[in-house]
């Protein structure tokens, strides 16, 4: 995350986004970088069937859309708001502009890049190659581990419905709500009050 003062000092401006906001669509030329203040974001693409694919969910704190501002291509997903938010939007060459003159946050931005990266290379693996159950605990453990920058020795809350891990997992959501209750009586996964923890 590129500190608020920095952005602000480069021109970013705060705006806000309702829920089921689209924020920018596919085959939309990018123009700005986007850092989430407060809210949820997810980019998502649809098949010929109308089925959605979740490519991510992102938080506070946290950009994304970015890998377009450095190719100059279109953007391959839609970027739509999961509940009210408040971005901060700052113009491709503003944001250009910070990377040359701070290396600091240029290397962390490169190795958040590269994270997510490993991150679409594990799910590609898993939704072309393995059981159901695999997928779901190789993805938990995705977030436990790597998303959150952080080992948890006690339960942690997988913030994801199960709607969405469907979608991003290829899987029928049905097959993952089952396989979850399966999952629990094997152990690998707690659920309290309607909410899963690893």
């Amino acid at each position: 995350m590129i500190p608020q003062e920095i952005l602000k000092k480069y021109n970013a401006f705060i705006k806000q986004f309702q829920k089921g906001e689209i924020i920018f669509s596919e085959n939309d030329h990018a123009r700005y970088y986007y850092q989430i203040i407060s809210g949820a974001v997810k980019m998502s693409n649809f098949n010929d069937e109308g089925k959605e694919f979740i490519q991510g969910i992102f938080y506070k704190q946290q950009s994304f859309g970015e890998p377009p501002l450095f190719i100059n291509v279109v953007y391959p997903a839609n970027a739509i708001t999961l509940a009210d938010s408040e971005l901060l939007i700052i113009a491709k060459s503003d944001f250009l502009r910070i990377l040359t003159d701070y290396t600091d946050i240029h290397l962390n931005f490169t190795s958040n890049l590269a994270k997510r990266l490993y991150y679409k290379a594990i799910i590609a693996s898993e939704i072309s190659s393995h059981e159901p159950s695999h997928r779901i605990l190789r993805f938990f453990d995705y977030l436990k581990e790597v998303a959150n920058h952080q080992n948890y020795t006690s339960d942690f809350k997988i913030i994801y419905t199960r709607q969405q891990i469907s979608d991003i997992l290829g899987l029928r959501v049905e097959t993952v709500i089952r396989t979850i209750k399966q999952l629990e009586k094997q152990g690998e996964v707690v659920i309290k009050k309607g909410k899963v923890y690893r």
